[in-house]
């Protein structure tokens, strides 16, 4: 049994260590889908949050301003609101 379940952890952390890739490349999707559409996307360039428009202009909006300044490996906790 114990073997077993040492396959199963080796093979959960394989896959695991693959989440970060899969999120970028959503990440990357869903922003190319947006402006393909014809939508605005709001993002963070040098310091401002920005408009990019489909076209490829760029419109700052104002300074982003970071909500939480955390340590490098540092840890923050996460309230979740319904």
């Amino acid at each position: 049994m114990r073997v077993n379940q040492t396959f199963v952890d080796e093979l959960v952390s394989r896959q695991e260590e693959k989440i970060p890739a899969m999120v970028k490349g959503a990440i990357s999707t869903a922003y190319i889908n947006a402006l393909a559409a014809g939508l605005t996307v709001m993002e963070v360039m040098d310091g401002m949050l920005v408009e990019t428009t489909a076209d490829g202009q760029h419109k700052a909006i104002r300074l982003a301003k970071p909500k939480h300044k955390v340590a490098f490996g540092g840890v923050i906790k996460v309230n979740r609101r319904s």
